[in-house]
């Protein structure tokens, strides 16, 4: 049980007298939407993603949206995507009229299967889709040279892993496009809104003009747009979410080395060769009653996450989608057995290993 100690939550997000007093200097600036916040923001991340053109939109699904569309993906496409992931990802296929097709896993990485990725592809596959999840990058370095010899675009959905790395190269600029999230339990937040990396200069500006009513000049409008623009606010507090995104780095991998040196009754998540992993989630697999060890951690004041107890195409709108083709079976290993612990920055040496003492003393039952 718990005792006299406060539970620990699953994630802490962070909102300091920083970004308190960077939100309230904006408020009071009477410039609060797409002004020169949003322009430093932009700027500013571009340093994580080696330098490439960026452009601030208001969420994660936006950027993954947007990128599709500025790709010229549409009707009658395929685009090749895990089904262990987050919904927004085959979410943002479908927006675009395009169909997901959905791919198996990695059973270490929980990434996309390279050779599952060359399985999918047919003569209607446009695009790939991988998802660096929980932090950890998926293997560009394999999934490029499939992507080039069919003449497919990338758009890397990075939305949980800001200033991860592979073999030195951050994700985000492997692809086409990489796209972020700044939601309130991400690495880093502006409470709300994301980010698209790309080196492609004319697709940028299509991205702009995208996200602003198809304009970059006030009643000027050059094509079909929408309006999924990020607040100055917003901005502002990604803007001090962002100067503090290296410590809390830090921080969440030296949480990860202690729970890998110290968790007995679960398997640990494996890193591979070149990755420089940033730990969104630390997620462990239980072999055995997942939920219940779940509860257990419960009563003993230690909260938990599943991501994602349901596959893609096992949920309602894509169940019987034409992208669903033959069984995938680590994702639905990985559907069973996963369960994310705290790693959030703030958690005290005290609560770490509260942490590992009530993860070793669960009763893991099959």
């Amino acid at each position: 049980m718990s005792g006299a100690f406060e539970p620990i939550p699953a994630a802490r997000p962070v909102i300091g007298e920083r970004e308190i007093e960077a939100a309230v200097r904006v408020l009071r600036s009477g410039m609060v939407v797409q002004g020169p916040e949003v322009a430093a923001f932009e700027e500013e991340f571009s340093e994580v993603v080696g330098g490439r053109h960026c452009v601030a939109v208001n969420s994660g699904t936006s950027a993954l949206y947007l990128c599709l569309l500025g790709l010229g993906v549409g009707p009658g496409d395929e685009v090749v995507v895990p089904s262990f992931s987050f919904a927004a990802t085959a979410n943002a296929v479908r927006l675009v009229g395009a169909e997901p097709v959905f791919a198996d896993i990695e059973a270490d990485s929980f990434c996309l299967d390279p050779a599952a990725v060359a399985a999918a592809v047919t003569a209607r596959t446009v695009a790939i889709l991988p998802v660096h999840l929980y932090g950890h990058p998926a293997a560009m370095d394999q999934i490029m040279p499939i992507a080039q010899r069919h003449g497919l675009a990338v758009v890397e959905d990075a939305c949980q892993a800001h200033a991860a790395a592979l073999h030195g190269r951050p994700v985000g600029t492997f692809g086409d496009a990489g796209c972020f999230s700044f939601y309130p339990t991400k690495n880093m937040h502006s409470l709300e809104g994301g980010m698209v990396a790309t080196g492609d200069a004319d697709l940028a500006r299509r991205l702009r003009l995208l996200r602003n009513q198809g304009m970059e000049q006030r009643y000027a409008n050059e094509i079909v747009g929408a309006n999924v623009r990020l607040t100055d606010v917003a901005a502002a507090i990604g803007r001090e979410q962002l100067r503090q995104l290296p410590q809390w780095t830090r921080q969440r991998r030296a949480h990860a080395k202690f729970f890998d040196a110290t968790l007995t009754a679960v398997a640990t998540p494996p890193v591979a060769d070149g990755v420089s992993h940033v730990y969104h989630q630390y997620t462990v697999r239980v072999d055995g009653d997942r939920d219940a060890v779940a509860q257990e951690l419960r009563e003993r004041g230690v909260g938990t996450g599943v991501y994602y107890p349901t596959p893609i195409h096992r949920l309602r709108p894509f169940r019987d989608s034409p992208g669903v083709r033959g069984e995938l079976p680590e994702t639905e290993r990985a559907a069973r057995q996963v369960l994310s612990l705290p790693v959030f920055p703030s958690l005290t040496q005290a609560e770490l290993e509260r942490i590992a003492v009530a993860v070793n003393a669960v009763r893991v039952a099959a």
